[in-house]
């Protein structure tokens, strides 16, 4: 009988995990919903907030909660807290890059697909990264095949989450996608633990490294302060609806524009005819 326990508290971690996913994931389409309408420094703050919702809180904090219900018969489980650390900057990195891929390319299918395999394979490196900086007195070890698939699964995900990030508009359609992606970040983190093998060593000796619990409460406090500030980012901008009109206003007032001067009115600085 294996020692693992991926369901250690029953049902709760994976459905507060899904939650976190979806609640993340729909957050940062809603900010890369406002980096498609915005131009230059203020399309790329867009895209940076909707890197730290979707890789922060969406995928990295999923794996987090999910890994509170992991448990491994005879040894206690803690945590290296600077590789801990450094796989939730890596999961916020990878995004953004993939993010600021796609939206750059205007989403044709190259720059698509580059930014999801380039997304896909750093998320599947967090979650590995994450599972290294465990700490218990056992050996550990993968399955290729289903390490195989687990990134293949990653990939698939973040391209599907780029495809949404820039076409997707509307608060059903964007909540809609949001409870997918939920469903593919899961998949990918479980199946990723499916692939996992632990022989707990004959004499259980000290472990090193921090509880999770530990990590729990300054999480929490640190998502909530990010996803509010975010959300009210989001709350005090114009709606997508007012950018649109905006934009359309802006390309009608401009106008026509003559190539080399041919055509163009006399006018003087302040827009009146001249003669």
């Amino acid at each position: 009988m294996s020692p693992i326990d991926h369901f250690a508290h029953g049902g709760l971690t994976p459905v507060l995990a899904y939650a976190m996913s979806s609640l993340g994931c729909m957050l940062g389409l809603l900010l890369s919903s406002r980096a498609r309408l915005a131009e230059g420094r203020e399309s790329a703050y867009w895209l940076i907030g909707a890197a730290v919702a979707i890789g922060g809180t969406g995928i990295w904090t999923m794996h987090f909660i999910a890994m509170m219900g992991f448990s491994v018969a005879g040894t206690v489980i803690q945590y290296d807290v600077p590789l801990t650390a450094a796989s939730a900057l890596l999961a916020i990195v990878v995004v953004g890059a993939g993010l600021f891929l796609a939206h750059h390319g205007r989403q044709r299918t190259a720059f698509l697909l580059s930014g999801g395999v380039l997304a896909g394979v750093g998320v599947a490196g967090m979650h590995y990264l994450g599972m290294a900086a465990m700490r218990m007195s056992a050996h550990v070890s993968y399955a290729p095949v289903t390490v195989a698939l687990s990134v293949l699964v990653a990939i698939a995900a973040a391209t599907a989450a780029l495809w949404f990030a820039g076409r997707v508009t509307g608060a059903l359609k964007i909540g809609a996608a949001a409870l997918l992606m939920g469903v593919a970040v899961s998949g990918m983190h479980y199946t990723g633990m499916l692939g996992m093998s632990v022989e707990p060593h004959h004499t259980p000796g000290p472990v090193g490294g921090t509880p999770g619990i530990d990590f729990l409460l300054p999480l929490l406090v640190g998502i909530t302060v990010v996803t509010v500030g975010l959300l009210l980012a989001v709350m005090l901008s114009p709606s997508e609806r007012e950018l649109r009109h905006e934009q359309e206003y802006l390309t009608r007032a401009a106008g026509p524009h003559p190539r080399d001067g041919e055509g163009a009115p006399d006018v003087d600085y302040f827009g009146t005819p001249r003669g």
